[in-house]
């Protein structure tokens, strides 16, 4: 009993260490292109040091490589295999009696707790990360922010207010939309015809009203004035703003529950925050079928030949894998299907492929 607990020890350590290998390695990809990005910018900004982007990217940093968990997970599952194999070590497992489950629990023990680890810890981190490094960034950039958003788009926005309508966009939001930058607002009075337009640096959600900083005002027929500060009045309330303007990787796992019922209680849409919240609640199998995954294509012995074309196939569906889950995901928050069924077909899917592939292999 004790030589097995050692060896099952000894399978899960070399998952951990090779997962942990690919995740680093994906993690400094990310770092290096996303540092690249923020330096080109940097030269349309002033007072900005090295110190600050790399602060910048290093926040940004959580959240970009946690879309990338579940392929580290695959790629180190695959190392991990193939290195126990190419020194027969599977081999002489086998020989002792141990079927490929055995000697796979490990790997999925692994996954499982790196998943829920990623859900409950992980998450809420980046989430914070992220939220602090959109204020930062439309800090530093400001009109230049909005080539970092994640739509690549300005934001809109559409509201009612005691002075009449008014449409605002901004290059570039923070603090889940309540903070923006680059802002322009076309102001309508009570009979909504046009009355002035707003250009601001800063705008601050408050009560009631929007609190613009270093502001220049045009009106028809009147020269335009410059404000240190001004204000816009709105009907809209915090969770409206989150739900039009804010970023859904920007809150915590903990927190979207709660988000999703105060927007569904407030009559708006939740989609993007229900989608969000059932791929966290999913990562931890999604982790398991990339375990399983990565056994089909790695358990090969290597005198049998063909075990590159056999990990390269792996890496060609675990990519398909990804592409559709991806599509999946945007047909789940265009509101086509459910957000359950739009996470929970594609990570199914995986595991029955995988699952007849395995037990063809070893089985027959």
């Amino acid at each position: 009993m004790f030589q097995a607990r050692t060896l099952r020890f000894y399978i899960a350590k070399r998952f951990l260490l090779a997962i942990f290998g690919a995740f680093a390695v994906c993690a400094a990809l990310i770092f290096m292109i996303d540092m690249i990005e923020l330096l080109r910018l940097s030269r349309r900004a002033t007072d900005l040091s090295v110190a600050t982007l790399l602060w910048m990217a290093l926040l940004r940093l959580p959240a970009f490589s946690e879309i990338l968990l579940s392929f580290a997970v695959m790629v180190g599952s695959i190392g991990a295999l193939l290195s126990l194999n190419r020194k027969s070590e599977l081999t002489v497992m086998r020989a002792g009696g141990m079927s490929v489950w055995q000697f796979l629990r490990p790997g999925i023990t692994v996954a499982l707790v790196l998943g829920v680890a990623a859900v409950a810890l992980y998450n809420p981190l980046a989430a914070t990360a992220r939220s602090q490094s959109e204020r930062l960034v439309a800090e530093a950039f400001g009109k230049e922010a909005s080539l970092l958003a994640s739509s690549g788009e300005g934001s809109w926005l559409r509201q009612d207010g005691a002075d009449g309508q008014s449409v605002m966009t901004a290059r570039a939001t923070a603090d889940q939309g309540l903070s923006l930058s680059g802002v322009t607002v076309f102001q309508f009075d009570a009979q909504d015809r046009f009355a002035e337009r707003i250009d601001a640096d800063r705008a601050t959600l408050g009560d009631g009203v929007w609190e613009l900083q270093r502001v220049r005002v045009s009106r028809p027929g009147r020269e335009p004035e410059n404000f240190d500060t001004y204000t816009v009045s709105t009907f809209l309330t915090r969770e409206k703003v989150g739900d039009a303007l804010g970023s859904e990787i920007a809150v915590s796992f903990w927190q979207l529950p709660e988000l999703i019922e105060v927007a569904e209680k407030t009559g708006l849409s939740a989609s993007r925050y229900k989608m969000q919240y059932a791929l966290l609640i999913s990562r931890p199998i999604l982790l398991v079928a990339m375990v399983i995954l990565a056994a089909t294509v790695s358990l090969r012995s290597f005198r049998s030949g063909r075990i590159q074309t056999m990990v390269l196939t792996g890496m060609v569906g675990g990519i398909g894998f990804f592409l559709l889950t991806e599509v999946s995901r945007q047909v789940g928050v265009a509101g086509l299907i459910s957000p359950d069924m739009a996470v929970w077909v594609p990570i199914s899917l995986a595991l029955l492929i995988s699952l007849t592939v395995l037990l063809h292999q070893e089985d027959g």
